[in-house]
């Protein structure tokens, strides 16, 4: 199947309908919605307290061009939240605006985390989709791009989580989602394009992501990271595991350490430590260097972090 496929018909379909998405100001009433330029006025759920019930997140999924096709693997994501209680819905992203609007209908109804996920040009538009949340003084708990377009925008700051896992050099994604100046969630990027058995049509069904992505969500209810976000941004190594973290964390050296020390004691690769440290390969590092460490944001193995020096 793969080898039918005519890249530059498809980018060429693709185009299209990303003018339509973007252009196309009949689409629904919300296309027209202004987005606000801060975020103070955010809405968010009240903190829980003792007596609240957990979070019942709500996820919204959307598939690429010719999506029945070749996004298939966000109806089986789809088909995983929802065997783990979680209230799910997949579309196509040509009626993304639509979709928002109901999701804030239903967001002034019942105050639930909102969660956007999606592939190609459903990438696209799960960063639209945040950014007419922003204008409505809402935030986005998570929002997850799966090779998403080139003209996929910058992530907006209501943005809580943010993941991009996409292959660089993909003609029908390949798009690098960065933060907007100011965006103080958590962010990871993750250019899969090391992995020749990874390509655009076969990204979003990849199972160990879909579990991960599902952990995730799952996560909402309780995820209360404390501690500096620091972004991270990995080109992940041939044959190297996906290992999806949420963001990057600050540790400092004690005498004596090396990112290998380092890497050992936080339970990551090397290569994940090295990539975000350049300058730091000498060995040993100077005691109280800032080292930046990728981190879940509830990990499966706790750490006793290093304690700064005192001054």
């Amino acid at each position: 199947m793969e080898r039918l496929i005519n890249p530059a018909r498809v980018a060429a379909l693709a185009g299209a309908l990303l003018s339509a998405l973007l252009f196309d100001g009949g689409l629904h009433p919300a296309a027209a919605a202004p987005v606000a330029s801060s975020t103070e006025a955010l809405i968010s759920p009240p903190p829980p307290g003792p007596s609240t019930t957990a979070r019942h997140p709500r996820v919204y999924l959307f598939r690429g061009a010719l999506g029945p096709i070749f996004s298939r693997g966000m109806d089986s994501l789809t088909e995983r939240l929802e065997e783990a209680g979680i209230t799910a819905s997949v579309n196509e992203f040509t009626i993304c605006r639509l979709i928002a609007a109901q999701a804030i209908h239903e967001y002034r109804e019942d105050p639930e985390p909102i969660v956007l996920i999606g592939h190609s040009m459903g990438g696209l538009c799960a960063v639209i989709f945040a950014e007419i949340l922003e204008g409505e003084g809402i935030r986005a708990d998570l929002v997850v791009a799966i090779d998403p377009a080139h003209a996929t925008n910058d992530v907006p700051l209501n943005v809580d989580r943010f993941i991009n896992i996409f292959l660089s050099r993909s003609v029908l994604g390949g798009g690098d989602v960065k933060p907007k100046p100011g965006f103080r969630g958590h962010y990871a990027s993750f250019d899969l394009s090391q992995h020749d058995e990874v390509s655009h049509i076969n990204i979003e069904k990849m199972e160990t992501v879909q579990q991960q992505l599902v952990t995730k969500v799952l996560q909402l209810a309780t995820s209360r990271a404390e501690g500096d976000t620091v972004p991270i941004r990995y080109v992940v190594p041939a044959k190297a595991p996906v290992d999806l973290w949420d963001s990057g964390t600050s540790v400092f050296a004690r005498p004596g350490d090396s990112l290998q020390s380092i890497a050992t004691a936080y339970h990551v690769p090397l290569w994940s430590v090295t990539q975000v440290n350049k300058g730091a390969e000498r060995t040993p590092l100077v005691p109280g260097e800032r080292v930046i460490v990728p981190r879940h944001l509830e990990p499966v193995v706790e750490v006793s972090e290093p304690v700064p020096p005192k001054h």
